[in-house]
């Protein structure tokens, strides 16, 4: 490596920015030029390597450098390279808490969109799994999931050994993985039409005081009693809430694929009916942190001159940073009721990568009797992950240490934004207690 230490010195003293992905350029595809650039930046994280107890793509590159004949990267065969990306999850962490050579660094590193060109090159040349493709199909697996006859069909064959060992049979899906339930009665359905569009909030602050969801997959067709906490959150506070008239998956479950098209088309579906939205004077609020980030970074950085792109980016919200943005205006109400104790709360990587602080806690504490421990360790979940027959194992090793501060806490309640990272903490305990969302916390706080 030829940049100086001083040159790093010099970088690390400034904040990071993020480039837009040059992902519609032809050179982005290119395999030769893509592996010109994970020989450097591998290079440069082989004489760093302080990101080794992230996740396992660092551990899988230096132990392949670690055991090759000339314990250099040029010791290490291109498979490898290959094996590393299938271990990056895309949770951004190593770029926005440990990377000191991130831009605007002369190095240029962006660990995560390396591995999010290789994972779209490969796919791109066809490289994606029939499992991977269905289980990243979020929308229809839940419309079909979520028929009434079907729900009970599938509930059942997830929480069964039989079931299970079909599963893993045919999709390689890991028996021990804790799958996410379907409901037939979505977050849309039991929220229905919510208010008319020309209802008046209360605006404090950069809010309007009136709120449009955007349901999420997961929260519409999973754990939809989730986004109905936050409704009633909301509707307690005096903010109307209505849900937008189209709604299409985020893309995050695609992106982490590499399927940026997918994505595109996806954007296509949501920024219309969002902007138009914001134009009525509404906020954008969603209940899962990776779909908020999704449309406040990943969607910017891959379509930066899109301006309903960007409006919607300037107007969307995680549920507790809107939350405590209306009380730095006097306008949270704090009549709880119920004192929740002592939380041991796994604070979600998609939720630290947004830089919003830690909201949740600090709204949670706003609740008398009330303590939260925060947990800043990932949990390895990051959607299909976990749930894969190759991964999973690796995947609750990361949570690991994350599970043992549960159990040290003896906490009343342990929680994660994520509803999934929250279940990935549950498969590692033996004690059978089920996360507690942080919304359903506040409901029970508000005994509403």
């Amino acid at each position: 490596m030829s940049t100086t230490t001083e040159g790093t010195r010099e970088g690390s003293l400034e904040a990071p920015t993020r480039h837009p992905l040059d992902w519609q350029n032809e050179r982005f595809y290119d395999r030769e030029d893509l592996f010109g650039e994970l020989e450097r930046v591998y290079d440069i994280c082989h004489g760093c390597r302080r990101c080794f107890s992230l996740c396992n793509a660092f551990p899988t590159l230096f132990d392949a450098i670690d055991e090759s004949d000339t314990m250099e990267l040029d010791g290490v065969s291109r498979e490898t390279y290959w094996n590393v990306v299938d271990h990056c999850y895309l949770c951004d962490m190593c770029y926005m808490t440990k990377c000191p050579y991130v831009p605007p660094h002369e190095w240029n590193v962006d660990f995560p969109h390396l591995m999010l060109r290789a994972k779209a090159v490969r796919f791109r040349e066809g490289g994606a799994r029939a499992r991977d493709r269905i289980l990243t199909s979020t929308d229809t697996v839940g419309q079909l999931a979520g028929i009434p006859v079907v729900v009970q069909a599938v509930n059942a064959t997830n929480r069964s050994k039989t079931g299970r060992k079909l599963l893993e049979k045919l999709l390689d899906v890991h028996p021990e993985a804790i799958l996410p339930e379907y409901h037939a009665k979505t977050l849309r359905k039991r929220l229905g039409k919510r208010g008319p569009v020309d209802v008046t909030g209360e605006t404090a602050g950069p809010t309007k005081g009136k709120v449009a969801l955007f349901s999420t997959c997961y929260g519409n067709y999973n754990e939809p009693g989730i986004g109905e906490d936050l409704a009633v959150v909301l509707e307690h506070n005096g903010i109307p809430v209505t849900l937008a008239k189209k709604e299409h998956c985020c893309g995050m479950p695609k992106l982490e694929l590499g399927n940026l098209e997918a994505v595109r088309k996806a954007k296509e579906t949501n920024i219309p009916a969002l902007a138009e939205l914001v134009d009525a004077g509404w906020d954008i609020i969603a209940p899962v942190p990776s779909c908020v980030l999704m449309f406040k970074q990943e969607l910017p950085l891959m379509f930066p001159d899109d301006a309903d792109v960007i409006k919607v980016r300037d107007a969307i919200y995680d549920p507790f940073e809107y939350l405590m943005l209306r009380h730095k205006h006097g306008k949270l109400k704090t009549d709880f009721k119920q004192p929740l104790g002592t939380i041991a709360w796994q604070v979600a990587c998609h939720l630290r990568v947004q830089n919003i602080g830690m909201k949740t806690r600090d709204v949670l504490q706003l609740v008398p009797d009330t303590t939260v421990e925060p947990i800043e360790r990932c949990t390895g979940h990051d959607g299909i992950y976990a749930v894969k027959q190759e991964c999973h194992e690796i995947s609750m090793k990361i949570c690991r240490p994350v599970v043992n501060r549960v159990v040290k806490a003896e906490a009343d309640h342990y929680s994660s934004d994520c509803p999934m990272a929250g279940h990935q903490i549950e498969n590692g305990l033996d004690s059978g207690k089920s996360p507690t969302h942080p919304l359903t916390l506040l409901r029970m706080a508000y005994g509403i």
